[in-house]
């Protein structure tokens, strides 16, 4: 066991609290403590972020590259954005696109692609009135053969999640994925509370990107969004971009969810980010990138143009968040919702993946298993 220490850093936040003037000590990429340093360094050290909806990066849609090479190619591109962990999403496909993904995390995972906690598969269970950017021709009620399938990987993908509508599963479906070893995300849904209230007591534990593609709160049908809000037992993802949801809705919720469940932050990054494409496709349709939106032709929004590390700067300065609770929600919140025990903190034991940023929050190293991958800075 080779021992080394980090730069000293003037805070290091450790994903619950902050450690004035403290480097970090790890071992064969593994932290071992937090202790105290001499002159800091650096500004900031803080745990690598998790994103649990990562659809693409760096020019590669995961729907158009369904292999381990395409995997190792977005996780890179997210890693070089402050992004250490993900699930790749796989958007509303054909039954034998979701098999090709299937296979392709087990590849990846196999051969010990760095980044990659899992797989995401967003559809094509959804209900179509809340389709949002999914093809609507492909969208589909979950059948005994979708479900085995799903069952049959989770050995070898990691963490598996699936974003499902009420409309297309039963809640006897939903009771199975969890008691095989798989997370259940109600989204794309028109549901009511109380449909919504069925599910989670059958194991759905989490809802996908709040408020959008969901059915709304209002004062006597609160809607997806209002049991969401309501459940301790549920975490709910929230890209938090400026276009998706308006900063007074964001804010009502993140002091409006009950816990111990959690609001955290997701990218829904497409292909678009960490790249300089104007456009991307999807399913066949152009998506088109201006002012920081991606979106249909008929302007619909297809994904989000921003990284994990925007959207925490967002919390911090659009929503006047605290540092602290933006790290938490873009760190130990998506960990703690998947499940994720080694990542998104940098308690003992954690894996040694944390970031080098200015006051300013601007990225300046990516260090994964202790090691520098981006930036200057040694150990």
């Amino acid at each position: 066991m080779t021992a080394r220490v980090s730069p000293v850093a003037r805070r290091l936040f450790d994903g619950r609290n902050w450690h004035e003037n403290a480097a970090l000590a790890h071992a064969d990429g593994v932290v071992t403590e937090v202790i105290p340093g001499g002159a800091p360094e650096v500004a900031l050290i803080v745990p690598g972020l998790v994103d649990l909806q990562v659809n693409g990066g760096g020019a590669v849609q995961f729907n158009d590259d369904t292999s381990a090479e395409g995997l190792a190619a977005i996780c890179a591109a997210h890693r070089t954005l402050g992004t250490t962990s993900i699930l790749a999403t796989l958007i509303t496909d054909t039954a034998a696109k979701t098999a090709e993904a299937l296979a392709a995390c087990a590849e990846a995972r196999s051969a010990g692609q760095a980044g990659l906690a899992g797989l995401h598969l967003e559809g094509p269970h959804l209900d179509p009135r809340r389709k949002g950017t999914h093809a609507e021709e492909l969208v589909r009620p979950m059948e005994e053969a979708d479900l085995q399938r799903i069952l049959a990987a989770e050995d070898s993908c990691g963490h598996l999640l699936v974003t499902l509508a009420p409309e297309a599963a039963t809640a006897e479906q939903v009771a199975r994925l969890v008691a095989g070893g798989v997370q259940v995300s109600l989204g794309h849904s028109d549901c009511s509370a109380e449909t919504a209230a069925e599910y989670f007591a059958a194991g759905a534990s989490m809802t996908t990107h709040l408020f959008n593609a969901m059915s709304q709160m209002a004062h006597r049908t609160p809607g997806l969004v209002g049991a969401t809000l309501d459940a301790g037992t549920v975490s709910c993802g929230l890209i938090a971009d400026g276009h998706h949801v308006s900063d007074v809705a964001m804010r009502i919720a993140l002091r409006g969810k009950r816990g111990p469940g959690h609001v955290f932050l997701v990218s829904d990054a497409m292909a678009a980010t960490g790249s300089d494409l104007a456009e991307i496709t999807l399913n066949g349709r152009t998506i088109y990138r201006a002012g920081g939106r991606l979106t249909l032709a008929d302007g619909t929004l297809a994904g989000a143009d921003i990284s994990m590390l925007d959207a925490l700067r967002y919390c911090v300065e659009g929503l006047e968040v605290p540092l602290d609770e933006a790290l938490r929600m873009a760190t130990l919140y998506p960990a703690l919702a998947a499940g994720l025990t080694g990542v998104g903190h940098l308690g003992a034991g954690a894996q040694a993946d944390f970031l080098v940023l200015d006051n300013a929050l601007q990225l300046q190293s990516v260090w994964v298993g202790g090691d520098c991958s981006k930036g200057e800075g040694g150990a």
